[in-house]
């Protein structure tokens, strides 16, 4: 029998140890700006229920979920027929996204809960689409949301968690915003409110696909020839926020709606100004965020520097908890995506040099003798937090700096007949070349 040669799905990665010292390095600086705003960790399992995840992102999301075979017991008792019928034997699929998640958990425990509930939530997704470059079948995702409240100021706050992450993270980033009660508003202007989520679908796809093609899909999709042409212009509207949002009072003026999601758009422009946030904010009439649940404010983040698809997107979502039976119970969020900023970091060397050592001081093994006097010595740096660790086996001192070399370890502590009798290490700083004597006493302090 040949050898199978080891492989993972298209679409997923292995990560190996580097690599995930600079992904925790994204995690841990997201998890502090989370924290600082008074959000709190959760996490759902990795499956949920077909009937949690189906219709809540529209048909094409709905493509683009993994279901889950249901076997060992289960399938015992099926016959072959039984068996090729999907339907009666995927009863579970893997997640699409963090938030649809969250709102069932909100509703499973809402007796547990103190509303307005924060949480933050770093976990996998899975999405069965075309891998290519920045995207990916199995991928992270780092939200926050806020569920219980229709305060505009948790709009705001998201505004300032995005400027102070990518900031931390050295990424200059463009916040991409609109509002879905604008868009249906758009609809109702052009006469076809009926098809708020065809309209949304199509021009969601217009940096991608290009303003000629979402008119055609729109055309494909039942709207009519006039319709598309009223709609160009709206898109096409420039000028600052202030002088678009001044346009749109005049071409939805007839719509409620439209209407009051231009002052939502308004409160919340005022507010990030007068806190001079130091961020790229636009108002993009273009930006729709193709799922369904998003009913207010809807956010995207372009990286600047970097050609990739939206790096963070989000929005406000007024009744999605009423789909599990909790209904009005309005909640807002935004999500990170861990894996395009790593591309975005690693492609613009935005990475600190630090976050590629794991250890800080390698002790050399040069003998038995040699190995007592170190433990000691290493058993106290690891007692007051520096990563250290001693070379496993006696060896060549060249083979041992070589190690030292290849795990980018900053310092090499040796410890050999004479540094014993004298009670003091050579430490060689292995970035600069420089050796020094430093008493045994005095290490921590050294190395800290």
């Amino acid at each position: 029998m040949s050898q199978q040669k080891p492989s993972i799905p298209k679409g997923t990665r292995d990560f190996s140890p580097a690599e995930m010292m600079r992904r925790q390095y994204i995690f841990d600086t997201v998890k502090r700006v989370f924290r600082t705003y008074g959000f709190a960790p959760l996490e759902t399992p990795a499956m949920e229920n077909l009937s949690t995840l189906l219709g809540k992102y529209g048909d094409e999301g709905d493509k683009l979920l993994f279901k889950i075979l249901n076997s060992g017991d289960y399938a015992a008792g099926l016959t072959d027929d039984e068996v090729r019928q999907a339907s009666k034997i995927c009863e579970k699929g893997l997640r699409y996204d963090l938030t649809v998640p969250f709102a069932r958990y909100v509703v499973q425990h809402q007796g547990e809960l103190t509303f307005p509930f924060k949480r933050y939530q770093i976990q996998p997704v899975w999405r069965a689409d075309r891998p290519q470059k920045g995207r990916y079948r199995e991928f992270y995702q780092c939200d926050v949301d806020v569920i219980g409240t229709r305060s505009l100021l948790c709009e705001v706050e998201l505004v300032e968690i995005v400027e102070r992450v990518f900031k931390a993270l050295g990424i200059r980033v463009a916040l991409k915003m609109n509002n879905r009660k604008i868009l249906y508003g758009i609809a109702e202007a052009i006469g076809h409110a009926d098809k708020m989520m065809d309209i949304t679908v199509a021009i969601d796809k217009l940096e991608k696909i290009g303003l000629e093609n979402v008119k055609a899909e729109l055309l494909e999709r039942g709207l009519e020839q006039t319709a598309v042409d009223r709609l160009q212009p709206i898109l096409e509207l420039s000028g600052d926020n202030h002088q678009k949002l001044s346009q749109l009072r005049e071409v939805l003026a007839a719509s409620e709606t439209g209407l009051k999601g231009i002052e939502e758009m308004e409160t919340i422009f005022g507010h990030v100004e007068r806190l001079g946030i130091d961020l790229q904010v636009e108002l993009d009439l273009s930006l729709a965020r193709g799922l369904n649940y998003y009913t207010g404010a809807i956010f995207e983040v372009k990286a600047l520097d970097f050609a990739i698809g939206s790096i963070c997107g989000g929005g406000r979502y007024d009744d999605l908890t009423g789909i599990f039976g909790l209904p009005n119970l309005s909640g807002v969020g935004i999500s990170f995506g861990a894996d395009r900023i790593y591309d975005v970091m690693t492609g613009l060397g935005l990475f600190p040099e630090e976050v590629n050592c794991t250890t800080r001081v390698l002790f050399t093994n040069l003998g038995t003798a040699e190995q007592a006097a170190v433990l000691p010595l290493l058993r106290t740096l690891r007692g007051e937090g520096i990563s250290a660790e001693i070379y496993p086996e006696a060896g060549k001192m060249k083979k041992q700096m070589e190690y030292a070399n290849r795990r980018a370890i900053p310092y090499v502590v040796i410890v050999g007949s004479q540094e014993i009798e004298a009670g003091a290490a050579t430490v060689k700083d292995m970035r600069s070349g420089e050796q020094r004597q430093v008493p045994f006493a005095e290490l921590v302090q050294a190395l800290s």
